[in-house]
């Protein structure tokens, strides 16, 4: 007689989805009711002129993020597809960092020199381009559309918060109501990626190449649309910077103010610690042959994030004599702990994906933070270029990690994991010391 031996794939409960999700928006809805300032989506006596500003701007950004989730969401299952091997998907991610790496800084600059709406309307242009190559392709090159969305996903990273502060200054808002819109970038962002995975479930069917180039066709559409919507609908004004004068300033206002160094190397080690996450979380949960439906597990990652950025408003509405400075040391240094943990203690699922979740809503309250520390620091002409320029070095840390770990295997999963945690403990000491140099989040009558 034979014996039959059950497997069971792990999959968070439902009451998680429950609570995150409901938390956020509790988080959102009563803040008004605590604050001693009320929330500009729910400030009726604020300018209609700014709150059409404002939701055009999320409009635009979260057809932008929906562009980055549906261009990744199958990764390695759509590179298998067209028959590229393992040490050929190495690779190719190593182009892409590479590529990011070399012309990420440069692409910062040049987008501050010829106008942010041009840099937003060339990361619609890529993504149409491969999602109309890979549709019309049977077996698209994985190297070229690697590059493409490289510099896609690096001119994102800057391009649409320099493009709304840029104009934020120049229509005459107030300051102060910016971090309003930085935290509900961050809340859109994560709820357009969770949005392209439930299109690209939606568009999946059971013909496995229909399903591979349906969200290429997704991308299209999404594409098109944001072309159409930011060329009728949003204005820039027109910016006459000389390459000389910016090279001036730049170096004027960046290279020589050490509190803007601090604010570089802080979003330098955020930025690696969250591509080190999203490269290595999937192997961690299924190590030693656990079944875990990872699917339904990036919802809650990303719910948690949503749920960090909406503690962004409670900690600067709230009467508190906490800086920024103060709640971001400690919410880089539980972000090290959780990394970690990760790295040296063998925990079972339902603990990892707890300690991913905190990750994540650290994450989505820093994220914010750091837009709010730049208004403060960084003239709004040279944001760009700043922005850019400070992710080169995680780039960098990433190509590295990725050549000795996943390609020559001199690296172990863990050992990537601590350097990750120590660049965060690294930035939380950043943010002790600036909080020192800086100054007091207040200019002109109005909190930052």
């Amino acid at each position: 007689m034979g014996i039959v031996i059950e497997s069971s794939v792990w999959e968070p409960k439902p009451s998680l989805y429950i609570f995150i999700f409901l938390a956020s928006f509790l988080s959102i809805f009563l803040l008004p009711n605590f604050s001693n300032r009320t929330l500009a989506p729910f400030d009726h006596g604020t300018s209609p002129s700014f709150l059409r500003f404002q939701r055009n701007f999320l409009l635009i950004f979260s057809l932008a993020s929906g562009m980055e989730g549906v261009s990744s969401v199958f990764g390695e299952f759509e590179l298998a597809y067209y028959g590229v091997s393992r040490e050929q998907m190495v690779v190719s991610l190593c182009v892409g960092c590479l590529v990011a790496f070399f012309f990420s800084a440069f692409l910062g600059m040049l987008c501050d020199l010829i106008g942010q709406k041009k840099a937003c309307l060339s990361f619609c242009v890529l993504h149409l381009s491969v999602g109309i190559w890979r549709r019309i392709s049977l077996q698209p090159s994985v190297w070229l559309a690697n590059i493409c969305l490289s510099l896609a996903t690096s001119i994102f990273s800057f391009s649409f918060e320099t493009w709304m502060t840029v104009e934020h200054d120049k229509l005459g808002y107030r300051r102060d109501i910016l971090i309003d819109t930085f935290w509900l970038m961050t809340f859109f962002e994560s709820a357009s990626f969770i949005g392209s995975q439930l299109l690209a479930n939606w568009l999946l069917g059971s013909d496995v190449k229909k399903s591979v180039v349906a969200p290429s066709i997704a991308s299209v559409i999404l594409a098109m649309i944001t072309i159409i919507y930011i060329t009728k609908c949003w204005a820039e004004t027109p910016q006459m910077a000389v390459f000389k004068d910016y090279k001036m300033s730049f170096y004027t206002h960046i290279f020589c103010d050490k509190r803007i160094w601090l604010l570089a190397c802080a979003q330098a080690c955020i930025h690696f610690s969250i591509a080190v996450f999203w490269i290595l979380w999937a192997p961690t949960l299924v190590a030693d042959g656990r079944e875990v439906h990872l699917g339904l597990i990036f919802p809650c990652l990303l719910g948690a994030r949503m749920l960090g950025s909406t503690a962004l408003p409670w900690l600067t509405s709230v009467p508190s004599s906490l800086r920024t400075e103060d709640y971001l040391v400690y919410a880089f240094i539980i972000m090290g702990l959780v990394l970690y943990v990760v790295a040296y203690d063998y925990q079972e699922i339902g603990v990892l994906v707890t300690l991913f979740c905190l990750f994540h809503a650290c994450a989505g309250l820093i994220l914010p933070s750091l837009a709010r520390l730049r208004t403060m620091y960084v003239p709004n002409e040279l944001r760009g270029g700043m922005i850019s320029l400070s992710l080169a070095p995680s780039n960098a840390a990433i190509l590295f990690f990725v050549v000795q770990g996943g390609y020559y295997r001199n690296i172990g999963n863990a050992t990537i994991f601590a350097f990750a945690a120590l660049g965060l403990f690294g930035a939380a000491g950043c943010m002790h010391v600036l909080k020192r140099w800086g100054k007091q989040p207040y200019q002109n009558g109005h909190k930052l």
